[in-house]
C-alpha cells in the first residue's frame, strides 16, 4: 500500500489570533496617557469636585483623548520618551531666555535713544535639523522669544527671522539651535 503523507502547515497569523496588535496597544496607551493628562489638567484648572462637573470634565477629556491621541503622542517608541523628557528639561532654559529678552525689550522701549537702538534686521541661516518636529520647535522657540519672529522655516532647515535690533540678530541661532538639536538627537 502506498502511504500518503500529509503535511500540516501552521499559519503564523493563527497563532497570534486573539492577541491585540502592537499598533492597537500603542493606540490604547496613547489614548490613556492623553486622557489622564487632559483630565488632570481639567481638575487642576477647574478646582471643582461636584459629581456633575467631574462627569462633564471626564466626558470632555474622553472626547479630546479619542480624537487627538495621535497629536499629543504620535509614536510611543522608546526613543519618544527620551525626546519628551529632554523637551521638558529644555523648557526652563527657554523660559529664562524669554525673561532675558523681555528685559532687553523693556530697555529698548524706555531708552531715551530708542529710535537709534531699534534697528530691525532680517537674518537668514541654515541649520542641519532634519525632522519636522525639530525645525518646528526651533521656529516656535525663536518666535516665543520677544524681539524675534520666525518669518519662514522650510523642510531643509533654512530659517528667515526678523529681529528687532542688531544684538538680537547676532545671537541667532545661537545656543537655542544646539539645545533643540540635542532634544531630538540630531547632529549639527
Amino acid at each position: 500500500m502506498g502511504g500518503t503523507s500529509v503535511t500540516v502547515l501552521h499559519d503564523e497569523a493563527a497563532k497570534d489570533e486573539g492577541k491585540p496588535s502592537s499598533s492597537f496597544i500603542k493606540s490604547v496607551l496613547s489614548f490613556s496617557i492623553t486622557f489622564i493628562l487632559m483630565f488632570s489638567t481639567w481638575l487642576v484648572l477647574s478646582g471643582i469636585f461636584e459629581p456633575l462637573l467631574l462627569g462633564l470634565g471626564a466626558f470632555s477629556s474622553f472626547l479630546v483623548a479619542y480624537y487627538f491621541k495621535d497629536l499629543l503622542f504620535p509614536s510611543l517608541e522608546p526613543g519618544y520618551f527620551k525626546i519628551f523628557f529632554r523637551f521638558i528639561m529644555y523648557l526652563p532654559w527657554l523660559t529664562w531666555e524669554i525673561v532675558k529678552a523681555n528685559f532687553h525689550l523693556v530697555y529698548l522701549a524706555f531708552h531715551p535713544r530708542m529710535h537709534d537702538l531699534i534697528d530691525p534686521q532680517m537674518v537668514t541661516f541654515k541649520t542641519n535639523l532634519k525632522s519636522d518636529m525639530a525645525i518646528t520647535t526651533l521656529a516656535n522657540s525663536i518666535t516665543l522669544t520677544p524681539g524675534t519672529i520666525t518669518v519662514t522655516a522650510d523642510h531643509e532647515g533654512v530659517f528667515r527671522v526678523h529681529a528687532i535690533d542688531r544684538e538680537m540678530a547676532e545671537g541667532l541661532p545661537g545656543a537655542m539651535l544646539e539645545k533643540v538639536a540635542n532634544i531630538f538627537g540630531e547632529d549639527l
